[in-house]
């Protein structure tokens, strides 16, 4: 079976935005391998820090939070 990291980084992604706080931040409680993916699409700030929480960029923030609407939300 062939894994789609892309796919995997996009629910992290739509993941992310269900624990933002402080309009920007999410809790760094995920895969190292699929932060530092997310780090290199230039998604989030540096992920390798003492915090407990990673920062969105503004192009991670609006992906993360279409991704959260198409993989978790009801068509209205």
């Amino acid at each position: 079976m062939e894994i789609d990291t892309d796919k995997i980084d996009d629910a992290v992604l739509a993941l992310l935005w269900l624990t933002l706080h402080n309009e920007r931040c999410a809790w760094k409680s995920f895969d190292w391998n699929v932060t530092d993916r997310l780090y290199e699409k230039g998604l989030i700030a540096d992920p390798v820090n003492k915090a407990k929480s990673l920062v969105l960029t503004d192009e991670g923030l609006k992906r993360s939070e279409e991704m959260f609407r198409a993989l978790f939300t009801r068509p209205e």
